[in-house]
């Protein structure tokens, strides 16, 4: 790995099975990629050349092609590359490319449409570019066609795919798998390319079988016979260890980040990955940049507090959250997301949305000062225990007009114009408990988003006393906002004191 100095990502997989071909469709898709100006890594054209492989009758060798790496590592590239083949190269009369969240198959349609429109080869063989919101499409003169789809439950319904592109395949369950399989059952000879990151706990049921079926075939010394699964990640584990490693990696060791990243020297820096170790903590870390990652043995794990059914019955795509409302804000331990809720009634129940969860936490107190100028809430709840306690301050500083807004006033401001509730460790509890006996009497009501139902899939309980609350941390998925939700759903039946006048002191002489 290091070449002169400088360290450069493992070309080949740590963890690798694939069934035996005669031929591959691979160095043609990487020919055609290149004619489009997309060059690819050699580890890259290894994924397509193993993923194209070719029986003797030219049918695929693999079935299912399952590629998990680390993010910034260039499977966007493979997943473009592919695509490009399925479409002016293999002739495939539909491909769906899939997404956990409609941002992410949007920004792969658009990249994609970047390389096709600016290359005549084959821009001139397009019919037309399908560009409004969630009919994004591609379709040629001939007849093929490429669809991008967000994952819900019924996405894929009605379509007759030759090729699935599974995107984010680290959030991929049942219900999304039984909408988009039998897409391919009419067809001859198809295939589905799986691409995504470490596991996340009990979201990566799909990810969890491929990966048990590939350590089962590596450790039989056979093949699995349908599928092809390459994995970039340190061996943090004896027992995972292939036939030709004796021990685990050191997560802290530069080798083990050349290990798990194949970009590294042609992408990625160790400088960056030094920044991102500094940052993130240590488990984190592995999961995001060393492929460490935590796959559900027993699909029981996932929605282990509040079931699925329960939870999608409460779905209403049309629910609005009626005046008053209360907002709340959490932040993930590591402070990599931070997640602003609602809450307001919504008849006799409650509408909980989430506004916004974003990376980081510098955008918060610009944001929570505009969403208050729009709502005027009865409230801001955050925990001062959590990682957002350290916002409080600024919160509150947002939510403070400034005394040259207030001049033509007697009185100068003397605090937020909405009051930030800080909760007690009670509070939570009372908060949660609520939240769920809530749900349990569905009198909740939500718009069905990917970041609150990602969340409960992955929630756990964590003891409070004699009750309990939402466990931050070992969770393997981002809570925050669950916990923004559940707070603001408090906030808005909590009573809010009045702050206590203060009396001037000959007042009381007058």
């Amino acid at each position: 790995m290091p070449d002169g100095g400088r360290l450069y990502g493992s070309q080949r997989p740590r963890i690798e099975t694939v069934p035996p071909f005669v031929s591959s469709s691979g160095a043609e898709a990487v020919e055609l990629a290149a004619s489009a100006g997309l060059e690819l890594d050699p580890w890259q054209q290894h994924c397509l050349h193993v993923g194209l492989g070719e029986k003797a009758d030219g049918s695929w060798s693999a079935f299912e092609v399952a590629i998990n790496v680390a993010r910034q590592n260039g499977k966007g590239g493979i997943i473009e590359a592919r695509e490009l083949a399925g479409l002016f190269l293999l002739g495939e009369p539909l491909i769906i490319h899939s997404a956990h969240e409609f941002k992410t198959a949007l920004e792969a349609f658009r990249r994609i449409e970047s390389l096709i429109t600016n290359y005549d080869h084959l821009r001139k063989r397009v019919s037309r570019m399908r560009r409004t919101t969630g009919e994004e499409a591609i379709e040629l003169l001939t007849g093929q066609r490429l669809r991008f789809l967000a994952r819900s439950g019924g996405s894929g319904r009605g379509f007759t795919g030759k090729c699935l592109i599974l995107d984010e395949d680290m959030i991929l369950g049942d219900d999304s798998m039984g909408a988009l399989m039998p897409t391919l059952a009419a067809v001859e000879d198809p295939q589905v390319w799986y691409l995504g990151s470490a596991g996340i706990g009990p979201l990566s049921v799909q990810l969890a079988r491929l990966r048990t079926r590939a350590l089962a075939a590596i450790e039989a010394g056979v093949p699995d016979p349908s599928l092809a699964y390459l994995e970039w990640s340190i061996n943090p584990h004896v027992r995972e260890c292939p036939k030709d490693c004796t021990e685990h990696d050191d997560p802290d060791a530069p080798e083990s980040v050349a290990r798990a990243n194949p970009a590294l020297g042609y992408r990625l820096t160790l400088e960056h990955t030094e920044r991102e170790r500094r940052t993130m903590g240590p488990e984190i870390f592995a999961r995001e940049r060393l492929g460490v990652g935590d796959y559900p043995s027993d699909e029981s794990d996932a929605w282990a507090v509040i079931g699925r059914d329960a939870w999608e019955a409460l779905e209403d795509a049309d629910s609005q959250a009626e005046d008053p409302v209360a907002f709340a804000l959490d932040v993930t331990p590591e402070r990599s997301h931070a997640t602003i809720c609602v809450a307001g009634r919504n008849g006799a129940a409650v509408h909980v949305e989430v506004i916004d969860n974003r990376p980081g936490t510098d955008w918060v107190a610009e944001r929570a000062k505009a969403l208050t100028e729009k709502w005027h809430p009865r409230c801001w709840v955050v925990d001062p225990s959590g990682a957002a306690g350290s916002l409080i301050g600024d919160l509150q500083d947002a939510l403070t007009p400034d005394a040259d807004e207030d001049e033509d006033q007697d009185d100068e401001p003397k605090g937020p114009v909405v009051p930030v509730v800080q909760t007690k460790a009670r509070d939570v509890a009372q908060a949660t408990g609520q939240f769920f006996d809530a749900v349990v009497a569905s009198r909740i009501v939500h718009l069905g988003q990917a970041p609150l139902a990602t969340a409960l899939a992955g929630a756990r309980k964590r003891e409070l006393g004699d009750a309990w609350a939402w466990a931050r941390r070992g969770v393997g998925v981002d809570i925050s906002p669950l916990v923004a939700a559940t707070l603001a759903r408090w906030g808005l039946f909590v009573e809010i004191e009045e702050p206590e006048e203060e009396v001037e002191p000959w007042a009381e002489f007058g």
